[in-house]
């Protein structure tokens, strides 16, 4: 026994060398997502991004990674269909497992490298499995042609597998974009997110950020909707021009914020011309909003708000928007930690000018930078969010000041969670005193997918009469 134990060592060993640095990266990642069921971002910065790897061999461990997690469904179906007993797969085998058949049936890898690759990854966790993984992944490369195994136009089913989406959501966003919208919002948001970078016009500027990645030779550019510039909203055209010594400091300085165009956008419709003498923030989260909300009041009046007050129901993200407004320069009156539904219990006579309510969602609109989603929320959490938003907004009305704005934002696309949401409450007993205001020049926000743009989000504005 203890000579096998030395022997199975050695061969785990040279198993490692044989795999490639960005597999064997990806498979240790994709091990801490499933073990500790974490964010696949939040492990990729602290293992990944911070390698000794080359920029290429990160690039490509973060697209496995990021692509076995939205993809890890359909890749389920078919190794469960391959492997003779699933059940007895040890799930650091179904890992390494699920990296090759990723690169078979979505990156169009050569099935020899693709297989090779994947019986060392389960060598080097496994040794006792990589006859079981060179059987199956031979059988996953003889059946990829057919994949989706299936016509997309007709078949429901292998529309989904084609795009790795459950089938159930896939009916709904067909249900609710319509076929064409719901196959290219699919197909997009199997890509990768562009970068985009916010101006905290507290502590810089504008200029100042685009003279520094023109010194650093990195190419910026200004972002529209609409054919009208975000305010100080920037995509950085190589994501790995965060790693340059010029942009962290401006990080770190709390000068610039990582942010989607999106979220930036929605930040920047809240505010109008008149300033507001008492704003409430409902989820406010870990203070991205934060900053750029009061960035834009510092754009449009000179001056941050003064009578500022963020909400959270979870007290460590309002430990982390504490650090993090100190950060950014950014004045908060008030950081409470309370329930949204029963605002009551919170404030008494207070009314605000303007209420913003970042709601809780299904946060379909950022299924690339949160991959995870898809496999994990069901039809109910769906009604669930819909429920809760519609009583978040019922709960903020009473304390609107009259002609105040109350402004609701999501960052998905689902009716239920939007327009529904949005009919529901201006038919209640609370929604009644509330018309619909134009927001950014228009009824609502409601930005769509298209290659290399902004997340889907939805906001409106509603203004109270009086």
């Amino acid at each position: 026994m203890p000579e096998r134990q030395r022997d199975h060592t050695f061969n785990s060993r040279k198993s490692r060398d044989k795999a490639s640095p960005a597999r064997l990266a990806a498979l240790a990642a994709l091990q801490e997502i499933r073990e500790k069921d974490a964010y696949a971002q939040d492990v990729l910065e602290r293992s990944v991004d911070v390698s000794h790897m080359s920029s290429e061999d990160r690039a490509f461990a973060t697209k496995i990674v990021l692509g076995v997690v939205s993809t890890s469904g359909t890749l389920d179906e078919l190794l469960n269909q391959l492997l003779d007993k699933p059940e007895q797969v040890s799930p650091r085998v179904l890992d390494a497992l699920r990296i090759s058949t990723y690169e078979l049936l979505f990156l169009d890898k050569s099935p020899h490298a693709a297989v090779d690759q994947g019986v060392e990854l389960v060598r080097s966790v496994t040794p006792a499995a990589a006859g079981l993984a060179n059987a199956v992944l031979r059988k996953v490369a003889r059946v990829r042609s057919a994949f989706p195994f299936g016509d997309p136009r007709t078949d429901l089913q292998a529309l989904s597998r084609l795009y790795a989406f459950p089938v159930w959501l896939t009916k709904l966003l067909i249900a609710d974009l319509g076929l064409s919208e719901a196959m290219e919002f699919m197909r997009l948001s199997n890509e990768q997110a562009p970068l985009f970078v916010g101006v905290n016009t507290v502590r810089c500027s504008d200029t100042v950020l685009q003279n520094t990645f023109h010194r650093l030779d990195e190419t910026i550019d200004q972002v529209y909707y609409n054919d009208s510039p975000i305010p100080g909203c920037f995509r950085v055209a190589d994501t790995r021009a965060l790693l340059l010594r010029g942009v962290k400091r401006m990080l770190s300085s709390g000068r610039i914020v990582v942010s989607d165009a999106a979220s930036q956008l929605v930040a920047s419709s809240v505010l109008g011309d008149v300033e507001p003498q008492s704003f409430l923030e409902i989820g406010a989260g870990r203070a991205t909003k934060t900053i750029l909300l009061q960035s834009d009041a510092v754009r449009r009046y000179g001056h941050q708000l003064p009578h500022y007050i963020t909400l959270d129901n979870r007290y460590f993200k309002t430990k982390i928007l504490r650090e993090r407004i100190g950060e950014y320069g950014i004045e908060v009156k008030e950081t409470l930690t309370g329930d949204a539904l029963k605002l009551g219990e919170i404030f008494t006579d207070e009314r605000f000018d303007v209420i913003f309510i970042d709601a809780p969602c299904s946060g379909l609109g950022t299924l690339r930078r949160h991959p995870e989603i898809r496999w994990k929320i069901t039809p109910q959490d769906i009604s669930t969010y819909a429920s809760t938003q519609l009583e978040m907004l019922k709960s903020a009305a009473p304390f609107v000041a009259a002609q105040g704005s109350l402004v609701y934002a999501t960052c998905t696309v689902t009716h239920a969670e939007n327009n529904g949401v949005v009919k529901a409450f201006l038919e209640s007993d609370a929604g009644k005193e509330f018309t619909l205001a134009p927001i950014n020049g228009a009824s609502c926000i409601a930005t769509r997918l298209t290659q290399g743009s902004m997340d889907a989000h939805f906001a409106v504005r509603f203004v109270k009469r009086g």
